[in-house]
């Protein structure tokens, strides 16, 4: 930005190029577009990744790997020093510490994990869906008790939603 952008007296948008007026005005004859090929017609427009017709480096390059990042399990993470904002006999949980603005949730995350760094003082009932044995021993310690949220269960491989079992390659029943 100039200073002469800034004095423009509120106007929106800045005046457009007009091309094609003549040698003069820097852009006559082919407008700024060159000499012949198909970004001087009209029409053009390219694709991204597009090459030329040459076999684009998308395709050029090997397909490797699978990528399990999409199915991790993702946890909010509260270290044991945290629990001391909360009253003794409070029960703490994932809400509670989102609550008091102990940490953020993070992405993706319905999970809640504790760690051990830290001192605990007051006696707190503590549900979580992971905890380290440090954490769990500093809790009790404390004497305050440790409730561990079981994994929802999942459907065994080859049982189908009603509960039917089926062999790999055999055709549904209907």
């Amino acid at each position: 930005m100039n200073l002469a952008e800034a004095k423009a007296l509120g106007l929106k948008f800045p005046e457009r190029k007009r091309v094609g007026r003549g040698v003069g005005s820097g852009l006559g004859k082919t407008s700024g577009r060159g000499h012949k090929g198909a970004k001087a017609r009209s029409g053009w427009s390219s694709r991204i990744g597009w090459e030329g017709g040459q076999m684009p480096l998308y395709r050029r390059l090997p397909k490797r790997g699978f990528n399990n990042k999409n199915f991790e399990k993702v946890y909010t993470i509260v270290n044991v020093s945290d629990l001391d904002a909360f009253e003794a006999g409070a029960v703490v949980d994932l809400q509670a510490v989102l609550a008091r603005g102990l940490t953020s949730k993070e992405k993706h995350s319905e999970l809640f994990k504790l760690l051990g760094n830290g001192e605990l003082t007051k006696a707190v009932t503590v549900k979580v869906d992971a905890i380290t044995s440090t954490a769990r021993a500093k809790v009790e310690k404390a004497g305050g008790q440790v409730q561990v949220i079981e994994a929802k269960p999942r459907r065994p491989k080859f049982v189908a939603k009603d509960g039917t079992k089926r062999t790999p390659g055999s055709p549904r029943r209907r």
